[in-house]
């Protein structure tokens, strides 16, 4: 049974412009993404159970880097850099985009991504584009159309729906989940998920434990 972490415990770590400037590409990380404005800092905030873990603006591209939070030793979270509309130049909204493409495409110990998107926009080109890149690179997707409170029950549930028929036919391991971080929807099955990614990494350093306590060599899980 995967030991359930408290993402209460959840802290910042570290801002970074490219991923040259992250720590040690060690551990385990689960990234979220998502169109500027879809509600990445508000979800965050609300899956750690924290007011302001990660800054929230009503101004889309306020996350302008690569930003780190540790559950624990070796367990991360990061917000990426949004997608798609932000009020700024474009040499910088490019800049933004690069960073972006580079953690995704190098960071070894990615081992999960968390899409946001409205749910009342879902699978714009960029989000879709997103999840493909995400399929092809073998790595599992949790979908979460945000601001699911701004639907009634029937319309929240449709769109659910819809939204899990359409990435059916992308194949992969995708799963799409209705997320309100006003309301609380969600956050249980975010954070099951989480764990569940979470686990090779908590099993390691359990082993690692289990080792030392023996006198064995603990290099060959290193």
């Amino acid at each position: 049974m995967n030991q359930t972490l408290n993402y209460r415990n959840t802290g910042f770590i570290t801002s970074a412009p490219t991923i040259r400037h992250l720590p040690n590409d060690t551990g385990v990380e689960i990234a979220f993404a998502g169109r500027s404005n879809a509600g990445k800092s508000s979800a965050l905030n609300r899956i750690t159970d924290q007011k302001s873990l990660a800054r929230t603006s009503k101004t889309p591209g306020r996350t302008q880097l690569i930003n780190m939070f540790e559950v624990i030793p070796g367990c991360n979270l990061i917000d990426l850099p949004g997608y798609g509309y932000a009020q700024v130049p474009l040499e910088m909204k490019l800049k933004w985009q690069e960073s972006l493409g580079e953690y995704l495409q190098k960071r070894e110990c990615l081992q999960g991504l968390v899409v946001l998107m409205d749910i009342r926009h879902p699978l714009k080109d960029l989000d879709q584009q997103m999840i493909m890149w995400a399929i092809e690179s073998r790595l599992p997707v949790l979908v979460l159309l945000t601001k699911a409170d701004k639907l009634k029950s029937g319309a929240r549930k449709q769109q659910l729906m819809k939204v899990r028929e359409t990435v059916k036919t992308f194949g992969g391991d995708v799963q799409v989940e209705a997320f309100s971080s006003l309301k609380g929807i969600g956050v249980d099955q975010v954070r099951r998920k989480l764990d569940d990614w979470f686990a090779p990494e908590l099993e390691r350093q359990q082993a690692l434990l289990d080792m030392a306590d023996t006198g064995l060599d603990t290099d060959t899980l290193e």
